[in-house]
């Protein structure tokens, strides 16, 4: 298993997608944490220097829009890849089992998400310094917020790990995963939001991720929120697992 979590990692990076999607994501982060400047109009300020405030909050507020872009991105390529080159048989017949295979790919996936994250660590350090006085920043409320990051981008691998197994085509998997994480993330908060659904719309909220992952990057840390991140991540490793077994039916 730690073979193929190694094979995966360097697989990837050996590929010029992984730099550009990793790129991609520092750019656009950057981007709006940094140089566009904030809608005068707006409540919420993205840009750090027009908030006023020693905070980088306006990280855990784009990231999540950019990981739906990015982890599909990254996972895409896991079963689908795969199957084109007719190498999954292969992968099968070693001596692991399906779990352990996909653990080992969804492991990957995480290790490369968790890279793409950690030069904005460099935010962080850059609005410590900027701070009247100097460190006048909430770092236990940071590192809340990341872990609530670290949560999110968790299970929206295990998602891109199930849309890849279920196609031989990488186009097709990245827009079902993300069209999956987009409706796992904000899905159940638009149809929480019909009238119809007003005596249980605190139950269909719960349901998605936005709430959940809103709770955490307050810095909150609750353990129903660990319960509900972890749980959706078995439920798409079951699935995919489901799926990789239904080649024995």
């Amino acid at each position: 298993m730690y073979t193929l979590l190694k094979k995966e990692i360097r697989s990837f990076l050996s590929s010029l997608i992984g730099y550009i999607s990793i790129f991609v994501f520092l750019a656009l982060i950057s981007l709006f944490m940094w140089i566009i400047p904030s809608d005068s109009n707006s409540s919420s300020n993205s840009n750090v220097l027009d908030t006023g405030y020693a905070n980088i909050d306006s990280l855990f507020i784009i990231a999540p829009w950019v990981f739906l872009f990015l982890i599909p991105a990254i996972t895409m390529r896991s079963f689908a890849d795969e199957k084109k080159a007719g190498t999954i048989e292969l992968l099968l017949t070693r001596p692991l089992t399906d779990l352990q295979i996909i653990l080992a790919k969804y492991f990957a996936g995480f290790i490369l998400v968790l890279f793409s994250l950690l030069p904005t660590l460099i935010y962080y350090y850059s609005v410590h310094r900027l701070g009247s006085p100097i460190g006048n920043i909430d770092t236990g409320g940071m590192w809340g917020s990341y872990i609530g990051l670290l949560f999110l981008g968790a299970a929206f691998v295990a998602i891109g790990i199930f849309a890849s197994a279920i196609t031989d085509n990488q186009v097709v998997s990245f827009i079902f995963a993300l069209f999956l994480c987009f409706f796992v993330y904000t899905g159940f908060d638009y149809i929480g939001a019909f009238p119809w659904f007003s005596k249980i719309d605190n139950l269909i909220y719960a349901l998605g991720i936005n709430q959940h992952y809103v709770s955490m990057s307050r810095g909150v840390i609750d353990t129903r929120d660990m319960i509900y991140f972890l749980s959706l991540i078995t439920v798409f490793i079951l699935g995919t697992r489901t799926v990789l077994e239904s080649r024995k039916w």
